[in-house]
């Protein structure tokens, strides 16, 4: 008799195998027990029939509280009734771990009782499907850029150095100096261009802002490429590529947990047809203004409601081009024509979900960096580094970054990105 795992059910219909699972849920029904079942690798129904195990195994199998970890023996057959489409004739229950009293009841819970046992709850169906999102895109993203030739390169975490400003910074005392939770990976990626050419870092990133929406997180993933030898127009075409490879590999190896969140896959569908759409942000703001937006300016940044209204104009993820110098880092190459803007691009997805992708063109002059530096206010001692790459060989390039919890909650087509963490970490909770 072989041991499989649920998701291996469809290549042994007609079986009798074991398998090791926790009781999600049950229901019975006069003399047949239904256990919905979970291995962490999927989910589906048990059938315990009284007349075929006995009146000691029906009763334990009747029994059995929520999240009990349990040994199961029976065959495999098809269920054209479920989403998982197959379900397993259980002949025989092994308790291994009882449960008694667990928190999370099929009822109703708040989100923050859910999130005070993220521990907990990750066990559920849907969490797990939202785990397995986050998991495809992480994997498909090796895969994107392994394919076209970048280099993964891992950036500090403990950074002495700020890309946008320290105001929005976690600091910490290193051995009597100052160092800052890194806040990008970015100035670092620059470095690695001008060795590797084309370079990706995937780590984690803290942003020091206290906030309550559903987009926001402290510590989050970022997704940070950076190329030499390449311009914007170029960038922005990788970017949707990038973007369309993940929205495609999630629908081919995502099926089962996208039925599950009942996400729209026709939806998901146009988000792969390329190229996207592109907006200026001087056009944008007047599509806003012609639209009753009496809250925006030439020279704000736009907030969530005008991100939301731009993207549901095109219904695709749309490129923001060349937002006003003012509002952008020190980095951003300026542009050609105008002193008041810079060459950069956000995408912002539809629905409702925001930027997920920030990106410009980087400024390649060293005296111009340097005046940028001193105008914020930075340390110019803290970045001879950065400014050495402006001395010795600098080359056009450009770079982006992805922000994975918030892709996943889009892509998933949930409304919080805290369901897209796996766990609630010390800085999450803090401002929840």
């Amino acid at each position: 008799m072989e041991q499989i795992q649920i998701i291996d059910a469809k290549h042994h219909v007609g079986e009798t195998v074991k398998i090791g699972a926790w009781v999600a849920n049950k229901r019975s029904s006069g003399k047949i027990a239904f256990l919905q079942l979970r291995d962490g690798t999927a989910y589906f129904q048990g059938i315990v029939v009284k007349n075929e195990v006995g009146e000691d195994m029906f009763q334990l199998a009747k029994n059995l509280h929520q999240e009990t970890s349990i040994w199961i023996v029976g065959e495999i057959r098809e269920d054209s009734r479920s989403k998982f489409g197959y379900e397993i004739g259980i002949t025989s229950v092994e308790v291994v771990g009882e449960s008694q009293e667990y928190p999370i009841t099929p009822k109703e819970h708040g989100t923050d009782f859910l999130m005070d046992h993220r521990h907990l709850w990750l066990r559920s169906s849907r969490q797990h499907a939202i785990m397995q999102i986050r998991n495809e895109i992480i994997r498909a993203t090796y895969e994107f850029f392994n394919n076209n030739g970048f280099t993964k390169v891992d950036p500090p975490i403990l950074t002495g150095s700020a890309p946008e400003g320290t105001t929005d910074l976690f600091e910490t005392n290193y051995f009597d100096q100052k160092a800052y939770l890194s806040q990008s990976g970015q100035l670092y990626m620059e470095a690695a261009a001008m060795a590797f050419g084309k370079v990706f870092s995937f780590g984690p990133t803290f942003r020091a802002e206290k906030s309550k929406t559903r987009r926001h997180l402290i510590e989050f993933w970022m997704i940070e490429p950076e190329m030499a030898f390449m311009h914007q127009e170029q960038s922005l075409e990788i970017q949707e590529q990038y973007v369309a490879f993940l929205v495609q590999n999630v629908l081919d190896n995502c099926d089962y947990a996208l039925d599950v969140l009942e996400r729209d896959k026709e939806l998901l569908k146009k988000y792969t047809q390329l190229p996207f759409p592109r907006i200026t942000y001087d056009d944008a703001v007047e599509l806003l203004k012609k639209n009753g937006f009496e809250d925006i300016e030439w020279g704000d940044d736009f907030g969530s409601p005008h991100e939301t209204f731009i993207a549901n104009s095109f219904e695709q993820p749309v490129f923001i081009l060349n937002y006003p110098k003012a509002i952008k880092p020190f980095y951003m190459k300026p542009h050609p024509t105008r002193e008041d803007v810079v060459i950069c691009a956000d995408m912002i997805a539809p629905e409702g979900y925001g930027e997920i992708i920030g990106g410009s063109e980087r400024a390649t002059d060293y005296e111009y960096v340097l005046e940028e530096i001193r105008k914020q206010g930075l340390d110019e001692n803290e970045y001879s580094w950065y400014l050495d790459l402006r001395k010795y060989g600098s080359v056009p390039h450009t770079g982006f970054g992805l922000g994975l919890e918030r892709t996943v909650t889009w892509l998933s087509g949930i409304e919080h990105v805290r369901e897209a963490i796996p766990f609630p970490r010390l800085l999450n909770r803090i401002y929840p």
